[in-house]
């Protein structure tokens, strides 16, 4: 009957004691206070790497996974791989007739689940004024349609219809960067920009779109909010020096599917009809943000993965230290523990004591080693211009493996402690 009552009363006479053990614990390691810190070096300095490499990681992988889903998981964009010379162009040309019009017209023909599609026709202007106090801007020659399959979202004026797309009207929208740096200060609506030989007015401008990060391959490298775009048949019949033989006709197919899941199935329907009207020749590329999403959620958990392995080192070496330095105070206080077993502390206390002290170390040297990572992640992200992500994943994940790695590290040199003679103890010198 006694039993069940022992049990609550073994827990409060444990925790009663655990409050003078910690203050123990805390004094010890204030009396050596140089070792206490030099202890904690190498918690801090794995937890920082792994709350600071995370939150890099995190913040490029959270960079490229929104601008795939800015290019929309129901898209398809089919970009031309033109040649850049004459001996390329033979080839290819024997083959395949490049990317044109036709190839739009039998896509939209035979794949079902299209809901738009539009031609692309880039060209950078060899002139352009107004003069613009950044690079040139690249002309995108799309249809009416490009808006929705983009998500382009106007913040003045309008986008080109129909009508002025089929009559190859001179007019243009700009993206909002090239807005600023044409007309600083000034409303660009309604002015006119001269591009090549032609006059077009300004009938809309783009809000600011996210860019694609730099080095992502696979991925469109145009900066979208340095653009203008035209009405397709004015970019060819009223803009580009149609000269050059190493154009193809269009070198763009934008294409939306009507749903994300029908987004593979059309994927490799287009796959085979260019493939078939090219003679699979390799002047393609077909880019699926719906297939890229993926990869780079796969990429991301595979990174996170190896970044934690590496910073882990950092833990290991610390719980090592840790496990030193509890060895050397076990014989510091050989003649303290010799004491204390002699008035009655049982080996369970003892080893208590000990792991307290360890738990406080990496405790602390956690905690310390979180500012540390949050501000090593703040300095390169002011410094470096990178985007960083600080996720409770990261934090409690460091803070958690640095306080398990000190208790496991922590428990040889208490129960080296706790199985002193204390006979012996008592007359170490």
């Amino acid at each position: 009957m006694n039993a069940p009552a022992s049990r609550p009363r073994r827990t409060h006479i444990w925790t009663s004691r655990l409050g003078p053990d910690v203050r123990m614990g805390l004094e010890n390691l204030l009396a050596h206070k140089l070792r206490s810190l030099l202890t904690m070096l190498g918690m801090i300095c794995g937890v920082a790497a792994v709350v600071a490499m995370l939150s890099i990681g995190a913040g490029a992988q959270q960079q490229v996974m929104a601008f795939i889903e800015n290019l929309g998981v129901r898209n398809l964009i089919v970009e031309a791989r033109e040649a850049t010379d004459w001996q390329t162009l033979n080839k290819m040309r024997a083959i395949s007739p490049g990317l044109t019009f036709n190839d739009m017209r039998l896509v939209q023909a035979n794949v079902p689940a299209i809901s738009a599609i539009s031609p692309r026709k880039r060209f950078t202007p060899t002139a352009l004024l107004p003069r613009p106090g950044r690079d040139i801007p690249v002309v995108f020659g799309v249809a009416t349609e490009y808006q929705s399959i983009a998500g382009l979202v106007i913040s003045e004026g309008r986008f080109f219809d129909a009508n002025e797309s089929r009559s190859a009207a001179p007019v243009a929208v700009l993206g909002d960067g090239i807005a600023d740096a044409l007309f600083p200060g000034a409303a660009a609506l309604g002015k006119h920009v001269k591009v090549n030989e032609q006059w077009l007015r300004v009938i809309g401008v783009t809000r600011p779109q996210m860019a694609a990060p730099r080095g992502t391959s696979g991925l469109p490298a145009d900066d979208r909010n340095n653009l203008i775009y035209v009405p397709v048949w004015t970019a060819i019949l009223r803009l580009e020096d149609n000269t050059s033989g190493f154009k193809d006709e269009i070198d763009g197919l934008f294409v939306q599917v009507t749903s994300s899941e029908a987004s593979p199935s059309a994927a490799q329907a287009i796959r085979g009809l260019l493939d078939e009207t090219h003679r699979r020749s390799p002047d393609y590329s077909l880019v699926v943000p719906a297939e890229l999403l993926a990869e780079q959620r796969r990429t991301q958990r595979i990174f996170q993965m190896v970044m934690v392995a590496i910073a882990s080192i950092s833990l290991l070496v610390g719980g090592i230290g840790i496990m030193n330095i509890m060895l050397a105070s076990v014989l510091e206080r050989t003649r303290e523990i010799g004491v204390r077993r002699a008035v009655g502390a049982t080996q369970a206390e003892v080893v208590r004591q000990f792991l307290i002290e360890a738990t406080i170390i990496s405790g602390l040297g956690g905690l310390l080693g979180v500012v540390v990572g949050v501000l090593i992640s703040r300095l390169v992200a002011f410094f470096a211009g990178w985007t960083t992500v600080i996720t409770p994943f990261s934090v409690v994940l460091a803070f958690t493996v640095s306080v398990t790695v000190g208790l496991l590290f922590g428990v040889y040199p208490a129960r080296k402690a706790a199985r002193l003679d204390p006979v012996k103890a008592l007359h170490y010198e």
